[in-house]
């Protein structure tokens, strides 16, 4: 599992996230996992193209947020990759 935090402004805030990425991955869990203070904001699977899509989203983000962090974790995967 790899792990990087994520700083975003969103709504005039602050948001510091932990993204967890599982390389192994199963069915049974999201490739990706985002958190915010040890609790699961939202998670994502690649589609066949490397893009994001949502997988869960228990903190029931507005979507403009949700495409806001999948961006910034393309972006930082492509930088890591």
């Amino acid at each position: 599992m790899e792990k990087f935090n994520l700083n975003i402004k969103y709504n005039k805030k602050n948001l510091a996230l932990e993204v967890k990425e599982y390389l192994h991955h199963s069915h049974q869990r999201c490739k990706i996992e985002v958190f915010q203070d040890e609790k699961l904001l939202v998670s994502f699977n690649p589609d066949d193209h490397e893009t994001l899509s949502v997988c869960q989203n228990p903190a029931q983000l507005d979507n403009k947020l949700v495409h806001l962090i999948a961006d910034k974790i393309e972006e930082k995967i492509d930088l890591l990759g």
